[in-house]
């Protein structure tokens, strides 16, 4: 029965590991659809020949090129030096989508500068670029000085960029290392082709964000744009010098002042959590401004969509942006002239423009010809306007003291400073004007002065995306165009009884085009902000259902939704279904479609993280709410889930939202975001699997002992897990979300996995050790396990000579576990003599087996003196040392993905720079020799002696227990220590029959020493 069970769980970990996969891989078509125009360009690339290894060490491994547009510029570099740094196995040819994009905004054709930077100090930039694909250094260059030859020479941007071969910098702390060495000698390189003084723009994508950070503090750079790169957690966590490098990096992003702008996909970039991509935020920032803005590109004004992790290079809405930014800084000459070009380019709405143009003369209306002042409760509505208007809409009074909201909408036209990239002539300003009574030199006719008009200052001016009613939004491969979008003006008015106040809206330059919306939403005590007190479980348990006011049957201009108590985190997904009203739900659709401005979801769940939804669709269609301002193993956290409807006012339409968790789409997010996790608490539950079976481990086999534990105290294992997940932790241990009790099911369910998946890893092993054992059984009938001690001793010599001075420990580790295997197959295919003469391992085990019962220690040594090596019977292995070596076995096999990442960085490494480059820090043989001298062993004779005194016992026992909990609460922040224990317990394994063999006994020299 147990067999069974044991078997079901497998099966079923199997299944819900699949589906973890499939609901992760979904996301970017489900939770986050992406909408991204393609970019077109004509790339060319020059090799920098003269950054050699006079300049770096380095030059011989990476190289460094210089991009043109074919065609559109020429060679010499005089404009705006600009450094693009590729991430994790990236390359620098992904810069040639940005790099076009900024030449061919600077140029409106070949050669000639656009109208809207002649005349300004814009300089076009200079970017480097790698070669492409098949082509070497050599070859390309030859292929770009026909380029040049053909078009000639014209100044142009500059994009500068690193060619780092496609190396795997995410999973190797030195890569990473020798990446920033090597830009940091690019920089003054680069710089000395230009005049003094001048700055440098660096551009990282991935992580090359992280390499580019490094980079500071430093005078030559001016800012940097990070795409997708994760500055507070490393995407891969198994080595230390990555952590370091991290940390050195949050210094520097709370102290240094350069500009740093960090652009982040959402939940469509699966390649890295989104969450981990927002800057920190800079405390007690009392002397002076430090910029640091993370812009989402669903909230990026202009692009609103999800954007992929390599997407975000050459999607086009946000590619042109980034460009025209970089563009801008190389004309800003101070930090606060650079954060208002990057404000200005790469806005995401959720603060006010920099620089906010303010009319220079207020606005006069001594002619009451000259406005108009409309009835109260009625919205300003203005189709196609022509010329010049002004309309004055009363603000309403408030008994509760609480402002009012106005809520203003312009399409095809600007508020400044904000509008479409292309608009019409139609300007729109927005003035408080109130009317004071008569003076005493006041002519008598007239009761009450004009109005006095000054510039309503904003509390919202950004741009909105209007989409299309009845089509997807984004559109799948088209997305939104620059030029759309409608501007939107709020303000908190507050009135001023008794005397009358309005609100003035004045258009000028109207040509016939566009629309103005404009009037007050109900106040905050009056339906303006519906507030819900509702439970946090409620969604988990069933649908929440939210009215929205009913007196405008749900849609006024704008209506605010705040559910302070609900879960705002990466790992919970809500659908939002809207409700409509007693007309069908297609006839409330064509209703919204109807308006000038159908309703649109706005939700903000981060200072800096906004998604827009349309909730015009036929028929309705569920909308999946997410945020990024919390997850696992990122130091933040917050309650609440808000939301803002905005619309033209149109009655008719919603009256409400139903809210419920999207299961699908929250199982997606704990699969993508707990794969570290799995392998870290994986080596946990195979620890403990041995803390429970070691005294015994030689009696019983691995499939027994696995029946044994899920069986026995694994579901006390999992009621344990799931009580530990509700207390309140730090962050960087066990699941990261500091015992949040709703993600607490997180635990067990993640623990059942795994139970089933080492399951299905032992019966993997006990595959291959059936075919290698058939192969085995097919080329030898016999095999001594004895290989003899000087050749034994010679190989271990002369395998850590290798990894001293060639082969990265990693290596040998995989060829301790091949071996191993290979053991555990002869071991299980048939019999294995041991030649008791010279065939004996570096460790004795036979002689451990003497000291251990010392009533057979003489006699042994007896027969052993009478008998030769030559006459003396081999000795069958007994399967009692096959089971304890499947244990280890399986240990090993959990660990293999500890060190699998640093075997591909080395493979890459041998490809593209064979050994001219040594992996610093991997050639410490220590760090697996405990595992050679096992295997060793283990290989060579009967195996480690489980059964020795009982304080020996414990150690080992007991040093399984302590690596179950490293692995399990810091391992899946910091992978790469729950490594860092096992090699010391294998060294215990190891050391403590050592002692033994020879002689040294703890307890046998404290009672010596007391006689």
């Amino acid at each position: 029965m147990s067999h069974i069970l044991t078997t079901l769980i497998a099966l079923l970990s199997l299944i819900l590991t699949f589906t973890f996969y499939l609901a992760s891989t979904d996301i970017p078509q489900t939770l986050s659809p992406q909408g991204c125009r393609m970019s077109w360009m004509s790339p060319s690339y020059i090799l920098q020949s003269g950054f050699n290894s006079s300049w770096s060490p380095l030059a011989e491994r990476y190289s460094l090129w210089l991009y043109r547009e074919v065609g559109w510029e020429g060679t010499p570099v005089n404009g705006v030096p600009v450094l693009f740094i590729p991430g994790n196995a990236g390359s620098s040819r992904q810069v040639r989508s940005i790099a076009a994009s900024a030449t061919r905004q600077f140029y409106q054709s070949p050669y000639v500068v656009s109208g809207e930077f002649a005349g300004r100090a814009v300089k076009p930039l200079d970017f480097y670029a790698g070669p492409p694909a098949g082509l070497d250094r050599y070859d390309h260059a030859a292929l770009v000085v026909r380029y040049i030859v053909t078009f000639g020479s014209h100044a142009t941007i500059c994009p500068a960029l690193v060619e780092f071969n496609e190396d795997l910098s995410a999973f190797h702390g030195p890569t990473l290392d020798s990446q920033i060495s090597y830009s940091s000698r690019a920089i003054p390189y680069i710089l000395s082709h230009y005049p003094p003084n001048t700055s440098i723009i660096i551009m990282g994508h991935s992580m090359g964000g992280i390499v580019g950070t490094s980079l500071l503090p430093s005078a030559d750079i001016s800012a940097v744009i990070t795409m997708s790169t994760p500055h507070t957690l490393p995407p891969a966590r198994f080595d230390s010098r990555i952590d370091r490098i991290y940390a050195r990096n949050q210094h520097i992003l709370r102290t240094d002042s350069t500009p740093i702008l960090s652009l982040c996909g959402g939940a469509t970039d699966i390649m890295i959590p989104s969450e981990s991509c927002i800057l920190p935020t800079v405390q007690n920032n009392t002397t002076e401004s430090i910029f640091r803005r993370t812009v989402f590109t669903s909230a990026l004004e202009g692009s609103w969509t999800g954007v992929g992790h390599l997407e975000m290079v050459w999607c086009h809405q946000v590619r042109w942006r980034v460009a025209r930014a970089a563009l801008e800084l190389g004309e800003s000459s101070s930090i606060r002239a650079r954060v208002t070009a990057l404000d200005r380019w790469l806005r995401d709405g959720n603060s006010l423009p920099t620089l906010t143009r303010v009319p220079q003369n207020d606005l006069s209306l001594a002619d009451s010809a000259s406005y108009e002042i409309l009835p109260a409760d009625i919205h300003l509505i203005l189709k196609r306007p022509q010329g010049s208007r002004t309309c004055l809409l009363p603000v309403p009074s408030s008994s509760s003291g609480f402002p009012s909201k106005f809520v203003l909408y312009v399409s095809e036209g600007s508020i400044p400073p904000v509008s479409p990239q292309h608009p019409n002539f139609l300007r729109v300003s927005v003035y408080n004007c109130h009317r004071q009574k008569l003076s005493k030199s006041s002519t008598p006719t007239n009761s009450l002065d004009p109005p006095s008009c000054t510039t309503l200052a904003p509390s919202a001016l950004n741009l909105l995306p209007n989409p299309i009613p009845g089509k997807p939004f984004p559109v799948p491969e088209e997305g939104s165009d620059e030029s759309e979008g409608v501007v939107l003006f709020e303000a908190d008015v507050q009135p001023s009884d008794p005397e009358p106040m309005w609100v003035a809206v004045h258009t000028e330059g109207a040509n016939n085009a566009g629309w103005i919306v404009g009037g007050f939403s109900p106040p905050q005590d009056n339906g303006g902000v519906v507030t819900s007190k509702a439970r946090p479980i409620d969604p988990f348990l069933g649908k929440l259902s939210i009215q929205l006011p009913a007196s405008d049957r749900g849609v006024t201009l704008r209506t605010e939704v705040k559910i302070i108590n609900l879960l705002s985190s990466a790992l919970i997904v809500y659908r939002i279904t809207p409700t409509f009203g007693p007309t069908l739900p297609t006839q409330a659709d064509s209703t919204c479609a109807g308006s000038l401005f159908a309703p649109l979801l706005m939700q903000t769940s981060y200072p800096s993280e906004t998604h827009y939804f349309p909730l015009v669709h036929s028929p309705p269609r569920a909308l999946l709410l997410h945020a990024h301002n919390s997850g696992p193993y990122v130091p933040d956290s917050s309650r609440g889930l808000n939301f803002t409807i905005y619309s033209s006012g149109s009655s008719g339409c919603m009256t409400g939202v139903d809210i419920q968790i999207d299961w699908w789409s929250t199982f997606g997010r704990w699969g993508s975001r707990y794969m570290m996790t799995v392998l870290s608490w994986a080596v946990g539950v195979v620890a403990l699997v041995l803390f429970e079976v070691w005294e015994a481990a030689d009696n019983m086999s691995l499939q027994n002992s696995l029946t044994m534990f899920i069986s026995g105290r694994f579901i006390m294992l999992l009621i344990g897990s799931f009580v530990v997940a509700c207390l309140p932790l730090p962050t960087n241990y066990y699941l990261g979300n500091k015992g949040e009790p709703l993600l607490a099911p997180i635990a067990p369910v993640i623990l059942f996995v795994i139970a089933g998946l080492v399951q299905v890893s032992c019966w993997m092993l006990d595959i291959l050790i059936w075919i290698i054992g058939r192969i085995e059984s097919m080329f030898s009938r016999q095999q001594s396990a004895g290989l003899g001690y000087r050749g034994t001793l010679v190989s271990m010599c002369l395998v850590l000579m290798l990894i001293f001075l060639f082969v990265p420990w990693q290596v040998a580790f995989l060829g301790c576990w091949a071996i191993h295997l290979h053991t555990c197959a002869t071991l299980r295919a048939k019999p294995i003599a041991l030649d008791p003469g010279p065939a004996i391992s570096l460790i004795d085990w036979s002689r451990q087996e003497a000291n251990n019962n010392p009533s057979t220690q003489s006699g042994s040594t007896a027969r052993l003196a009478n008998q030769s090596p030559s006459t003396t019977n081999p000795q069958p292995l007994s399967l009692h040392g096959h089971h304890l070596n499947m244990h280890i076995l399986l240990l090993m096999t959990w660990l293999l993905p500890f060190v699998a990442p640093v075997l591909a960085v080395w493979v890459r490494t041998l490809m593209t720079a064979g050994f001219t480059v040594p992996f610093d820090g991997d050639h410490n043989f220590l760090n697996v020799a405990p595992f050679l001298l096992l295997v060793d062993s283990i290989s060579s004779s009967r195996g480690p002696n489980v059964r020795g005194r009982a304080w020996e016992n414990h150690a080992v026992r007991w040093s399984f227990f302590v690596l179950a909990m490293v692995a399990i609460f810091p391992g899946p922040r910091t992978v790469y220590r729950v490594f860092d224990i096992a090699n010391i317990v294998a060294a215990l394994i190891v050391i403590i029959p050592l002692l033994r063999t020879l002689g040294v006994s703890l307890p046998i020299m404290m009672t010596t020493s007391g006689r």
